[in-house]
């Protein structure tokens, strides 16, 4: 325990390396708590501090996270600090670390999907200028992709739930970038695989003698099937496919519900295949579509686990 009248007789880098080994400090006058933060931001930590009255002003000001009572507090208190608890319940800082560190995730997870995605589309986009196949994705396939895309990113990754450790987890670096290295790696093999899996399919229908309409709607689907696949997988960085389809999230049903439903409907509507300029697949090959989808899900579920420490910031 380290009391003011220690603190009294301390310059300021005999605090710094006291604070190493204290955990309490006692009978701190206003001007003492200001030393504490300088000390503690000096050593490279983030610093919060709370308090209600007007000599916890300049503490609150010069911490990183001022915290004031809503309630309780002074206006001078609540004009210093950057967050407002209104109920003044500390519990309330825990319930805030908790949502920072859920939307923190969830936008790693946004960012790790939407590089991820673009690499098959790019890729099955530019599949035929290398092979001399017949275009497989014009304008009205990519936009409809992009309708995948957009409320994934916008709304289901946004209305994520945290992760079962969040607040287990040491606090990361303030050096740690929001985009890792090891998350970009990850991302860039889901993207290969899923493209893999498409062009397997587009080989596979030319090979069979299929007409180009089919071979675009089968190529289609595996693209299609393989994007909800990386939605799926980038749901928790945990591995777990359980989780992934298990996980409530009304905005991600509804936008897999509606894109089911397109996708029956180009098989099974003319109308809507003749404006797809598809024609139908059949559906045994559909089931070995499906079947593949599937089974790139469990895969990338299981390379998760080689990652899982480097998709955790």
């Amino acid at each position: 325990m380290l009391t003011g009248a220690d603190m009294a007789t301390m310059t300021d880098v005999a605090l710094r390396q006291r604070l190493d080994s204290v955990s309490v400090c006692a009978r701190i006058m206003p001007d003492q708590k200001l030393r504490l933060v300088e000390a503690s931001k000096a050593q490279g930590g983030i610093v919060a501090m709370t308090g209600d009255g007007v000599n916890d002003a300049p503490s609150l000001k010069a911490a990183h996270i001022g915290i004031a009572m809503g309630g309780r507090g002074t206006d001078v208190a609540r004009e210093a600090a950057s967050v407002v608890l209104l109920d003044d319940d500390f519990g309330s800082i825990v319930t805030g670390v908790r949502m920072g560190r859920r939307i923190y995730d969830n936008l790693r997870k946004a960012m790790a999907f939407i590089v991820a995605v673009h690499i098959p589309v790019a890729g099955i986009a530019l599949l035929p200028l290398v092979t001399g196949l017949p275009l497989l994705l014009g304008p009205i396939h990519i936009a409809f992709i992009e309708m995948i895309i957009d409320p994934v990113c916008s709304l289901a990754f946004e209305a994520e739930t945290e992760e079962r450790d969040v607040m287990t987890r040491p606090p990361r670096a303030r050096t740690t970038p929001l985009v890792s290295r090891s998350l970009i790696a990850w991302s860039a093999l889901q993207g290969i695989c899923v493209l893999l899996m498409s062009a397997f399919w587009t080989a596979a229908l030319v090979r069979s003698g299929a007409g180009q309409e089919v071979v675009r709607a089968g190529t289609f689907m595996a693209l299609v099937l393989g994007i909800i696949g990386l939605i799926l997988v980038n749901r928790r960085f945990s591995p777990s496919v359980s989780a992934a389809l298990a996980r409530p999230n009304p905005a991600l049903a509804w936008v897999l519900a509606v894109v089911a439903v397109i996708v029956a409907a180009t098989q099974l509507v003319p109308q809507i295949a003749v404006l797809f300029r598809f024609a139908p697949v059949g559906w045994p090959v559909i089931l070995l579509i499906v079947g593949s989808a599937l089974a790139l899900l469990f895969g990338l579920e299981r390379l998760k686990r080689l990652w899982r420490g480097g998709l955790v910031a």
